[in-house]
C-alpha cells in the first residue's frame, strides 16, 4: 500500500494523473465488493492482520466471495463460527484451505510469514476445548507460536504444576474454563505472563451460560488475569497474538 500511495503521488505531482482518479484508485485498494460485503482491504495495513470473516448468519457463497477477493489482494484468510455447509463449501472452492472442525474455523495461509512469539493455550477441562482450538486457529493464522494444555483443572490441583515449565516459557497464558471459572487465577498465580481469561458456557444451571465464570474471572485477585467475553476463543487467540508478536519483536 505505502508503495502504490508513492507511485500514485508522483504520478500527481508530475500531472500525469488528476486528483479524481488518484482518489478512486486509493478507495478501490481499500474495499472489495461482493455481493454481500465491502471486504476491509486496509485493515493489515492499519491492524497488522487481515479481516476475519464471522461465519454465522452469512451464506457459504457470500464467504466464499470474501476470501477470493482477499486472496486476490495476498491476504491471509480466516473465517470462525463455520458450520459444517459452509466449512464443505470452502474446503471444494479452496482445496489448500485448513478446516478445525472442534474450532469450526475455516484458515487459508497465503503468506508466509515467519512466525513471532509464543502462547500457550490452557483448558480447565476437555468440554472447553472448542472455545481453546478457536485461539489456536487465531494464533496459527496470525503466525505465533502456540501449544495447547487440556484438561488441568482445579478438581485435579496435582495436574497443572506438572505443566509450569511450559507455561513459564511463552510470552502470554490464555486459559479457557467453565463452571466456576477458577483456573486463570491459578494460572496467574503462578506465571509473569498475561494471562488472558476465556469464560465457556460449560456448567450445568448456575452456571447461566458462562456468566458465573466471568464474574469469577472478572473478580480474580490475581494482577496479571484479564477477561474477554464468554466463549470468545477468537478474541483471546487475537489479543494474545498482539501481544506475543509485539513482546517478541
Amino acid at each position: 500500500m505505502n508503495d502504490e500511495l508513492t507511485s500514485l503521488l508522483t504520478e500527481l505531482r508530475a500531472g500525469r494523473l488528476e486528483v479524481p482518479e488518484v482518489a478512486a484508485r486509493l478507495n478501490s485498494e481499500r474495499t472489495a465488493a461482493t455481493g454481500d460485503a465491502h471486504v476491509d482491504l486496509d485493515r493489515e495495513r492499519r491492524c497488522g492482520f487481515p479481516e476475519v470473516v464471522y461465519a454465522e448468519g452469512k451464506t457459504s457463497r457470500a464467504i466464499v466471495e470474501i476470501f477470493e477477493r482477499q486472496i486476490e489482494h495476498g491476504q491471509d484468510c480466516l473465517a470462525t463460527r463455520v458450520s459444517a455447509e459452509q466449512a464443505d463449501l470452502l474446503q471444494r472452492r479452496f482445496p489448500e484451505s485448513i478446516h478445525n472442525e472442534t474450532a469450526r474455523t475455516v484458515r487459508i495461509d497465503v503468506t508466509s510469514r515467519e512466525q513471532r512469539g509464543r502462547v500457550a493455550v490452557v483448558t480447565a477441562g476437555t468440554s472447553d476445548r472448542p472455545v481453546a482450538e478457536e485461539a489456536l486457529e487465531t494464533l496459527r493464522w496470525m503466525r505465533c507460536g502456540c501449544e495447547l494444555i487440556v484438561d488441568v483443572g482445579v478438581a485435579g490441583p496435582h495436574r497443572l504444576p506438572e505443566h509450569l515449565d511450559r507455561l513459564r516459557g511463552v510470552d502470554v497464558v490464555v486459559v479457557a474454563a467453565g463452571m466456576e471459572g477458577a483456573l486463570p487465577s491459578v494460572v496467574g498465580g503462578w506465571v509473569d505472563s498475561p494471562v488472558i481469561a476465556v469464560p465457556t458456557s460449560v456448567g450445568y444451571g448456575a452456571a447461566l451460560g458462562g456468566l458465573a465464570a466471568l464474574l469469577g474471572m472478572l473478580n480474580s485477585c490475581a494482577s496479571n488475569v484479564a477477561v474477554v467475553n464468554i466463549d470468545a476463543g477468537f478474541k483471546a487467540g487475537y489479543l494474545a497474538g498482539l501481544i506475543a508478536q509485539r513482546g517478541s519483536s
